[in-house]
Parts: C-alpha cells; sequence; structure tokens
C-alpha cells in the first residue's frame, strides 16, 4: 500500500466564508425578546407621555434598523484598519465624552448630563467609549505580546487611560458605566497575561478611588438603598422594592405575557433599565433563564471566537474580541443583577433587548466587530495550505 501526500489550498471549498450561526442566533433571540418586551412594557410609558401607545415599540425598531445598517457596514473596513485607527481612539473617546458638556449640544436627564442632541435623537456618549476604549486596549496589547514579562508601568498605561476616561464619567455623573469600563480594560489585561503581583498592586491601589467616588452623597444613599431597600420603600427604596415585588410575582412561570401590574406606573424606566424585573414578573423564572442562556451562548461564543484569532496568531482580533464579550457580559450581568436586587441600583441597559437608542446601536455594531473578525478567520483558514492524503492500493 503506498501513500501519497499532497500540498493544495482551499479553491475548492466555497468562497463565501459563513457566519457564525451560534453568534447570529442568540443576538436574534435576545433582539426577539427585547421587541416583545419594549411592547409590553412602554404602551404605559407611552400613555403617560400623551403619544402613541406604539410609539417607543416604533423608535425600538428603528434603532434596531439602524445598528444593523451599521453592522453591516462593517463588511467594507477590514480589522488591519481597525488596528490602525486604534492608536486615535483613546482621544476620541476622551473628545466625545466631553460633548455633553459643551453649551446647547449636551442635554441633561435626571440631573446626569450624559447625552447629546442631534436634532432626531439623543445620543448616550459612553455607548460609543465602551467600543473605542476596547479598540484602543486591543491595539495596546496586540503590540505587546510579553506582557506577563514587561514591567509594572506597561500593565499600569491602559489602566490610567480608563481612568481618565472614568474621571470625567464621574463628573457626568455615571459611576455604572465607568465601572464597567475600568472592569472590561481589568479584564483584556488580565487575558493578556498580565503578572498577577502587577494586578494585585493596582487591585489595591483602587479600592481607595472606588470608595472615595461611592462616598458622594447620592451614591452613599444607593448603597444605603440596595443594603435595606425596605427601610424606605416609598422614597429612596421605591425603584429597587419595586423591582422585587415584580420578580416575586413572577414566580415559575410568570403571571403572563402582557399582565405586569408592576410596569403600570409602579416600576419607573420599566422599559429600559429595569426591563428584566418585567420580564421576570411576566414570564417567570423560566423566562429568566431563557435570557440567561442566550447571553451565556452569545458571550462563550465570542470568547471562543477570541480564542480561535490568537490561535491564529491575531492578536488584536483577539484582543478586540475578548474585550466585546467583556463588554457584553459585564454589562448584562450589572443590569441584571440591578434588577435581581443583587447589586446597587445602576443606570445600565440590558444589552439587546432594553429599549435605548445608543445602547442598541452601539451593541449591534460591537457584534458586528465579532461577525468580521469570525469571517476573517474562516477566510484566512480556507486559504491556508493544506495537505490531505490519498491511498492507494
Amino acid at each position: 500500500m503506498a501513500q501519497a501526500r499532497q500540498a493544495f489550498r482551499s479553491k475548492d471549498a466555497p468562497q463565501t466564508a459563513g457566519l457564525d450561526p451560534v453568534v447570529l442566533l442568540s443576538t436574534v433571540g435576545l433582539l426577539v425578546v427585547g421587541v416583545i418586551m419594549v411592547a409590553s412594557t412602554s404602551m404605559a410609558v407611552a400613555e403617560g407621555y400623551a403619544v402613541s401607545a406604539w410609539h417607543f415599540l416604533t423608535r425600538h425598531l428603528l434603532f434596531i434598523a439602524v445598528g444593523i445598517t451599521a453592522a453591516i457596514s462593517l463588511r467594507f473596513i477590514g480589522t488591519r484598519q481597525m488596528q490602525a485607527l486604534a492608536p486615535l481612539a483613546l482621544p476620541l473617546a476622551a473628545l466625545v465624552l466631553l460633548l455633553p458638556f459643551v453649551p446647547g449640544l449636551g442635554h441633561e436627564v435626571n440631573g446626569s448630563t450624559r447625552w447629546v442632541d442631534l436634532g432626531l435623537a439623543k445620543f448616550q456618549v459612553v455607548e460609543a467609549v465602551k467600543l473605542l476604549i476596547v479598540l484602543f486596549v486591543a491595539g495596546y496589547l496586540a503590540r505587546r505580546p510579553e506582557l506577563a514579562r514587561a514591567r509594572f508601568a506597561e500593565t499600569l498605561k491602559p489602566l490610567l487611560a480608563v481612568g481618565i476616561l472614568a474621571a470625567i464619567l464621574l463628573k457626568q455623573p455615571d459611576m455604572g458605566s465607568a465601572v464597567v469600563l475600568v472592569a472590561i480594560v481589568g479584564g483584556m489585561i488580565w487575558l493578556a497575561g498580565a503578572a498577577w503581583k502587577h494586578l494585585f498592586v493596582l487591585g489595591l491601589t483602587s479600592l481607595p478611588l472606588l470608595t472615595f467616588a461611592a462616598l458622594e452623597p447620592y451614591r452613599l444613599r444607593r448603597v444605603m438603598t440596595f443594603v435595606d431597600p425596605w427601610a424606605d420603600p416609598f422614597n429612596s427604596g421605591f425603584q429597587l422594592t419595586q423591582a422585587l415585588i415584580a420578580v416575586g410575582r413572577g414566580q415559575i412561570n410568570g403571571v403572563g405575557l402582557g399582565a405586569s401590574v408592576q410596569k403600570l406606573y409602579y416600576l419607573p424606566e420599566a422599559h429600559t433599565d429595569f426591563i428584566f424585573a418585567v420580564l421576570a414578573e411576566e414570564l417567570g423564572l423560566i423566562g429568566i433563564l431563557f435570557v440567561l442562556v442566550l447571553f451565556s451562548l452569545l458571550v462563550g461564543r465570542i470568547f471562543l471566537i477570541g480564542v480561535q484569532a490568537h490561535a491564529q496568531q491575531r492578536p488584536f482580533s483577539a484582543y478586540l474580541v475578548w474585550g466585546i464579550g467583556l463588554w457584553i457580559g459585564m454589562q448584562a450581568l450589572v443590569s441584571m443583577g440591578v434588577n435581581l436586587g443583587m447589586l446597587p441600583t445602576k443606570g445600565l441597559t440590558l444589552p439587546l433587548i432594553s429599549s435605548g437608542g445608543s445602547s442598541m446601536i452601539m451593541t449591534l455594531v460591537a457584534v458586528g466587530v465579532v461577525l468580521r473578525v469570525q469571517w476573517e478567520l474562516v477566510l484566512e483558514a480556507r486559504q491556508t495550505p493544506r495537505r490531505r492524503r490519498s491511498w492507494q492500493a
């Protein structure tokens, strides 16, 4: 029996690289859940604003369409172009965060100046900053493959960068987004293999800063409310107690889609920050587990794509994808934790589900970046020389 080996290029394979079905299906699943829940929760809110019952749902669908269009446009922008732009992402992020402080451009909601008025819509600038900081840190880490043996200053630099952005966010004020940004960058540095002693020192030094930030009077009230929301259920603890009531009413099967009582002017921000509490009330534990499974599939698959990029010697793509996975996963956990009374109240939307144009558009763009990276990995794998064996008698 003779054995022959022949090298060939994968030109015999299909020329179109398929997009990852797990990322696509889990994203679509979360979007469908979001559309259903926004339709359910926003009607009472629309009545309060004296607009059409479908006003917020129509806007939600429009923002989804804009986000998908923006994500599709990434077919013309490769990771090489993204990496070339990465060094500019940090100054651009700082500039974008300062826009709400420009007179006539910034827009204040509930005492926070986080939005810019674009005429047709308000845009929350931190949502764009999340992608920009991930882009910047991915470029920085890709240029330092030996971070585990690097000096302490090399590990500190990206955290100093995100610290500047966090300081601007605390001025808006938006501590929730500041914490998420710091956590994303810290997670990316850890995935890059930073030395444990450096991470330990940075963790210790950040504790006093977080404590100082939390001692701001209104933040301290939120922390105390989180500890015992029932101490003042009709004032500072109102939002959290109503969310807990909604979750408790849901039990296993829920009260039924559209049958929530808490969304009827009891639970503030029922269609945005606290949409998960209404979901728990209407769909019960089954609905909660379904959403958790979808997020687990999405984030898990994103991290796996990052592993594949790292294995193909594409460090920038790997860190970029890992950063997006950390972003979506952490924000989802914080949002759900707040709704379930496990974390202090933060003004964070539930990615791909909550009503909110800025978050929806930028999250879909981030998913588009992941799919772009995955498409390039598949294309590269198909163009790599392979060997095949043909056995002859």
